[in-house]
């Protein structure tokens, strides 16, 4: 089995137990101990999941976040069909806001055929889109994020007081009914706001290992969101709950 769908498994069987050992990942990942303790070591150091002396747990307040390297490593399957059927939102001559991420990287692939405006602070993201003539792309520039590979600042925020878009697709690492979509950092947690502010509808791209995790600073209440983009490992009760809220819930 190979490392990134171990890690899957494991976050998924914490999602059903919530407290679990390495002799039970054992039977449960049919590995030997010393894989299962290189995945958990490797796992607590990404902020996924907390290892105590009674086994370990699902890290559920993250104070940092993972780099680009280690977040494009991580549940691929779940971000391509999250951002395919995002992407289908998009319409001829839209103007976007596309978030850092990488989820909204794998949206920005899908909407290359279409002639677009996109506004993005992911430096990945702009270069990527600057190969096609058809896509008028602006950075919102200032400060570089190390981890994010992305623009935050008061620079950035001033860009989006000038604007108005069609559709801001937002990503994110911790959301959670309880707590709604947060970050480990107040200048993101600004510029995600701001995002929202300047667009017609506000869309949430988000895989189902981030669900039931929340960080410091608040960007908005779930039900801020005219549409939720998530992929089928969602658990029932997390559905139920999140069908309450006015906007769509799309299960990929």
């Amino acid at each position: 089995m190979k490392k990134q769908h171990r890690y899957k498994d494991i976050v998924d069987y914490l999602k059903d137990t919530n407290l679990t050992t390495v002799d039970e990942l054992v039977q449960t990942l049919n590995v030997s101990p010393a894989t299962v303790r290189r995945d958990l070591i490797d796992l607590e150091n990404q902020g996924v999941v907390r290892r105590t002396h009674g086994g370990v747990t699902l890290n559920n307040f993250v104070a940092t976040q993972l780099s680009v390297q280690e977040k494009n490593q991580l549940f691929k399957a779940e971000k391509e069909r999250i951002s395919k059927a995002a992407a289908e939102r998009v319409e001829s001559g839209n103007s976007i806001i596309l978030d850092a991420g990488t989820t909204t990287m794998e949206i920005a692939k899908n909407i290359t055929h279409l002639p677009l405006r996109v506004i993005t602070p992911d430096l990945r993201i702009a270069l990527f889109l600057s190969e096609f003539k058809q896509i008028e792309v602006t950075m919102f520039g200032g400060e570089i994020d190390n981890a994010s590979q992305s623009c935050v600042g008061e620079h950035a925020r001033r860009l989006l007081q000038s604007i108005h878009t069609d559709i801001a697709f937002i990503s994110s690492n911790f959301w959670s009914f309880e707590h709604g979509v947060t970050t480990p950092k107040e200048a993101k947690t600004a510029l995600k706001a701001d995002m929202m502010k300047c667009a017609e509808e506000s869309i949430l791209v988000a895989d189902s290992s981030k669900y039931n995790s929340f960080s410091l600073f608040k960007v908005a209440e779930l039900d801020q969101f005219s549409e939720i983009y998530t992929d089928s490992e969602l658990s029932q009760e997390a559905r139920e709950k999140l069908m309450s809220f006015n906007g769509k819930l799309h299960i990929l």
